[in-house]
């Protein structure tokens, strides 16, 4: 290992300090949500909790889970967050890879198309209306079919499928392989990194999305955990309050509201780090050419 210079060891302490701040200025006011929502709920309205909890106590948690609604929500998250994730991968890499060969017909038009629904939008109302004709408010599907294909998760998978060697397709063509067949059994095995990636993407906008469910659902039984937590924090209110059902409870609605954050943020802490080397490979597939 060569010896670093002067320049490079001073760069190097820069940069450890400034990762360091920047990793405290997110991890610190997350570590505070956890410490007081493991805290006594009384004894955290004194305040001057920071980094441990003053006084344990699980009872905001155990609140949590004493509300039925929270498995119901957390079944519908889990649902939406598979099937979606399922459908858009497969829907957006069979369009990327017809979008990446070059001999399709119309190929220009569709890419021009596409850029522009990047850019234009039809807007709240006029989807709302749409939705409401398709049959889709208060329906589960709303959370699947809208977002059933993206652009530009196309565009970086086309990327992908266009450094895969063009012979390889072509030897098993000449074998008597048709498009389906080489899409299937070549490309798709050759293409994880991509596929783990885009599916990273989708499943964290799908866990994370309350949105959807703010404008296109009533039906409490179809709330995820996210839109729950909205209406926890937003209104102010306990779980059982903002479901409807009667819970036997002794804390603050601030405690129930920091351990239902907690609650839904868990299993995506759980699965992202597993996961994070695709995130990264994903944000620099296509950007270098050789």
């Amino acid at each position: 290992m060569r010896n670093l210079s002067k320049d490079e060891k001073v760069f190097n302490v820069i940069n450890v300090i400034f990762m360091v701040f920047f990793v405290s200025i997110i991890a610190l006011p997350l570590w505070n949500i956890i410490a007081l929502s493991f805290n006594d709920a009384t004894d955290a309205i004194r305040g001057g909790i920071y980094f441990w909890p003053r006084k344990f106590s699980l009872e905001s948690y155990l609140t949590v889970f004493e509300d039925s609604a929270i498995y119901s929500a957390f079944v519908i998250s889990v649902l939406k967050t598979v099937i979606g994730v399922c459908l858009h991968t497969f829907v957006t890499a069979i369009v990327a890879y017809g979008i990446s060969r070059k001999d399709l017909i119309g190929r220009n038009f569709y890419m021009r198309m596409g850029i522009m629904t990047m850019f234009v939008s039809g807007g709240m109302i006029p989807t709302f209306l749409i939705f409401k004709q398709l049959g889709l408010l208060n329906n589960f599907m709303v959370y699947i079919l809208p977002v059933l294909f993206s652009f530009y998760d196309m565009v970086i998978m086309m990327n992908f499928f266009r450094s895969i060697p063009y012979s390889l397709e072509e030897s098993a063509m000449m074998d008597g392989a048709n498009p389906l067949t080489v899409f299937i059994k070549i490309v798709l095995p050759l293409s994880l990194p991509v596929i783990a990636t885009i599916a990273l993407f989708h499943g964290v906008f799908q866990w994370n999305d309350y949105m959807t469910a703010n404008i296109y659902v009533d039906d409490r039984t179809l709330y995820p955990l996210q839109m729950l937590l909205f209406r926890i924090v937003s209104e102010n209110l306990s779980p059982a309050v903002a479901t409807g059902t009667n819970v036997v409870r002794s804390t603050t609605s601030q405690s129930l509201q920091l351990a239902t954050m907690v609650v839904t943020t868990v299993p995506v802490v759980i699965i992202y780090p597993f996961l994070q080397k695709y995130f990264i490979q994903g944000m620099t597939l296509g950007s270098v050419k050789e």
